[in-house]
Protein backbone atom coordinates (compact mmCIF):
# COMPACT_ATOMS: atom_id res chain seq x y z
CA UNK A 1 0.00 0.00 0.00
CA UNK A 2 2.65 2.48 1.03
CA UNK A 3 5.27 1.81 -1.62
CA UNK A 4 2.92 1.33 -4.59
CA UNK A 5 0.09 3.67 -3.69
CA UNK A 6 1.20 6.32 -1.20
CA UNK A 7 4.90 6.94 -1.89
CA UNK A 8 4.90 6.10 -5.61
CA UNK A 9 5.36 8.93 -8.11
CA UNK A 10 2.10 10.59 -9.03
CA UNK A 11 -0.03 10.27 -11.01
CA UNK A 12 -0.42 6.56 -10.39
CA UNK A 13 -0.66 4.21 -13.35
CA UNK A 14 -3.89 2.45 -14.36
CA UNK A 15 -4.18 -0.54 -12.00
CA UNK A 16 -2.53 1.23 -9.08
CA UNK A 17 -4.78 4.28 -9.53
CA UNK A 18 -7.85 2.03 -9.48
CA UNK A 19 -6.60 0.21 -6.37
CA UNK A 20 -5.89 3.52 -4.62
CA UNK A 21 -9.40 4.81 -5.36
CA UNK A 22 -10.95 1.53 -4.25
CA UNK A 23 -9.00 1.39 -0.98
CA UNK A 24 -9.69 5.07 -0.30
CA UNK A 25 -13.43 4.48 -0.69
CA UNK A 26 -13.29 1.50 1.68
CA UNK A 27 -10.87 2.84 4.31
CA UNK A 28 -11.84 6.52 4.51
CA UNK A 29 -13.56 6.94 7.90
CA UNK A 30 -13.34 3.15 8.16
CA UNK A 31 -11.53 0.30 9.86
CA UNK A 32 -8.30 -1.49 9.00
CA UNK A 33 -7.96 -4.91 10.62
CA UNK A 34 -4.50 -6.47 10.90
CA UNK A 35 -5.65 -10.02 10.31
CA UNK A 36 -4.52 -13.05 8.35
CA UNK A 37 -7.86 -14.82 8.01
CA UNK A 38 -8.64 -18.41 7.28
CA UNK A 39 -11.38 -18.34 4.68
CA UNK A 40 -13.52 -20.80 2.78
CA UNK A 41 -15.81 -20.48 -0.18
CA UNK A 42 -19.32 -21.86 0.15
CA UNK A 43 -22.06 -21.45 -2.41
CA UNK A 44 -19.91 -18.85 -4.24
CA UNK A 45 -19.64 -16.77 -1.05
CA UNK A 46 -16.50 -16.29 1.02
CA UNK A 47 -16.71 -16.91 4.76
CA UNK A 48 -14.16 -16.20 7.47
CA UNK A 49 -13.51 -19.36 9.47
CA UNK A 50 -10.91 -17.71 11.70
CA UNK A 51 -10.07 -14.03 12.00
CA UNK A 52 -7.53 -13.59 14.75
CA UNK A 53 -5.64 -10.30 14.90
CA UNK A 54 -2.00 -10.32 13.82
CA UNK A 55 0.84 -8.56 15.58
CA UNK A 56 0.54 -4.91 14.62
CA UNK A 57 4.04 -3.70 15.45
CA UNK A 58 5.26 -4.96 12.07
CA UNK A 59 3.17 -2.20 10.52
CA UNK A 60 4.55 0.60 12.72
CA UNK A 61 6.76 2.00 9.94
CA UNK A 62 3.73 2.27 7.64
CA UNK A 63 0.64 2.76 9.78
CA UNK A 64 0.94 6.52 10.27
CA UNK A 65 1.13 7.00 6.50
CA UNK A 66 -1.90 4.77 5.89
CA UNK A 67 -3.95 6.59 8.54
CA UNK A 68 -3.00 9.97 7.06
CA UNK A 69 -3.46 9.07 3.39
CA UNK A 70 -6.64 7.03 3.59
CA UNK A 71 -8.36 8.64 6.58
CA UNK A 72 -8.55 5.41 8.59
CA UNK A 73 -10.40 5.93 11.88
CA UNK A 74 -9.88 2.55 13.56
CA UNK A 75 -6.98 0.12 13.41
CA UNK A 76 -7.51 -3.32 14.95
CA UNK A 77 -4.66 -5.68 15.76
CA UNK A 78 -2.83 -7.12 18.71
CA UNK A 79 0.19 -6.13 20.70
CA UNK A 80 -0.16 -2.41 20.20
CA UNK A 81 1.92 0.03 18.23
CA UNK A 82 4.44 2.77 19.02
CA UNK A 83 4.94 6.53 18.83
CA UNK A 84 4.43 7.06 15.07
CA UNK A 85 1.04 5.38 15.08
CA UNK A 86 0.04 7.04 18.35
CA UNK A 87 0.91 10.47 16.90
CA UNK A 88 -1.15 9.70 13.77
CA UNK A 89 -4.08 8.58 15.93
CA UNK A 90 -3.95 11.89 17.77
CA UNK A 91 -3.46 14.05 14.67
CA UNK A 92 -6.13 12.33 12.55
CA UNK A 93 -8.56 11.43 15.37
CA UNK A 94 -8.16 7.65 15.06
CA UNK A 95 -7.97 4.84 17.62
CA UNK A 96 -6.24 1.49 17.92
CA UNK A 97 -8.28 -1.45 19.18
CA UNK A 98 -6.58 -4.45 20.67
CA UNK A 99 -8.43 -7.50 19.34
CA UNK A 100 -8.63 -10.74 21.26
CA UNK A 101 -5.63 -12.87 20.33
CA UNK A 102 -6.12 -16.63 20.26
CA UNK A 103 -9.83 -16.21 19.58
CA UNK A 104 -9.87 -16.33 15.78
CA UNK A 105 -13.03 -18.43 15.50
CA UNK A 106 -14.83 -16.20 18.00
CA UNK A 107 -13.71 -13.07 16.12
CA UNK A 108 -14.84 -14.60 12.82
CA UNK A 109 -18.33 -15.04 14.25
CA UNK A 110 -18.70 -11.25 14.27
CA UNK A 111 -17.95 -11.05 10.54
CA UNK A 112 -21.42 -11.21 9.08
CA UNK A 113 -20.54 -10.73 5.42
CA UNK A 114 -17.59 -10.78 3.06
CA UNK A 115 -18.38 -8.08 0.54
CA UNK A 116 -15.33 -8.45 -1.69
CA UNK A 117 -11.65 -9.34 -1.86
CA UNK A 118 -8.78 -7.81 -3.78
CA UNK A 119 -5.33 -9.10 -4.71
CA UNK A 120 -6.21 -12.62 -3.52
CA UNK A 121 -4.67 -14.27 -6.58
CA UNK A 122 -1.50 -12.17 -6.25
CA UNK A 123 -1.00 -12.29 -2.46
CA UNK A 124 -2.97 -15.34 -1.32
CA UNK A 125 -5.94 -15.33 1.05
CA UNK A 126 -4.11 -14.35 4.27
CA UNK A 127 -2.45 -11.30 2.65
CA UNK A 128 -5.30 -10.19 0.39
CA UNK A 129 -7.45 -7.14 1.03
CA UNK A 130 -10.85 -8.26 2.34
CA UNK A 131 -13.83 -5.94 2.46
CA UNK A 132 -16.00 -7.21 5.29
CA UNK A 133 -19.00 -6.18 7.31
CA UNK A 134 -18.96 -7.06 10.97
CA UNK A 135 -21.24 -6.67 13.96
CA UNK A 136 -20.27 -6.54 17.64
CA UNK A 137 -16.56 -7.11 17.14
CA UNK A 138 -14.85 -7.29 20.52
CA UNK A 139 -11.86 -5.01 21.04
CA UNK A 140 -10.35 -2.73 23.64
CA UNK A 141 -9.28 0.81 22.81
CA UNK A 142 -5.62 0.81 23.83
CA UNK A 143 -4.45 3.87 21.87
CA UNK A 144 -6.77 6.83 21.64
CA UNK A 145 -7.18 10.06 19.71
CA UNK A 146 -5.95 12.06 22.71
CA UNK A 147 -2.42 10.63 22.57
CA UNK A 148 -2.86 8.11 25.36
CA UNK A 149 -1.52 4.57 25.04
CA UNK A 150 -2.50 1.83 27.45
CA UNK A 151 0.51 -0.11 26.15
CA UNK A 152 2.89 2.65 27.30
CA UNK A 153 1.10 3.09 30.61
CA UNK A 154 1.26 -0.64 31.38
CA UNK A 155 4.92 -0.89 30.33
CA UNK A 156 5.86 2.00 32.62
CA UNK A 157 3.90 0.54 35.52
CA UNK A 158 5.40 -2.92 34.95
CA UNK A 159 8.93 -1.50 34.94
CA UNK A 160 8.19 0.42 38.14
CA UNK A 161 6.73 -2.66 39.86
CA UNK A 162 9.61 -4.84 38.68
CA UNK A 163 12.17 -2.36 40.03
CA UNK A 164 10.41 -2.31 43.38
CA UNK A 165 10.33 -6.10 43.61
CA UNK A 166 13.70 -7.13 42.24
CA UNK A 167 17.00 -5.77 43.54
CA UNK A 168 19.10 -4.06 40.83
CA UNK A 169 21.96 -6.55 41.17
CA UNK A 170 19.56 -9.46 40.50
CA UNK A 171 18.00 -7.70 37.53
CA UNK A 172 21.48 -7.22 36.00
CA UNK A 173 21.57 -3.46 36.30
Amino acid sequence: MVERLIEAPKPLSGEDAKMYDLLYAILHDGVLYHCGPVVRERDKQWQFVSAGPTTSIREEVYQDKVIAEFGVRVVIGKGGMKARTLAACQKYRAVYLHGIGGAGVYNASSIVEVLDSFKRAEFGSPEAFWKIRFDRFTGIVTMDAHGKSLHETLAEQTDKNFAALVPKEVAGQ
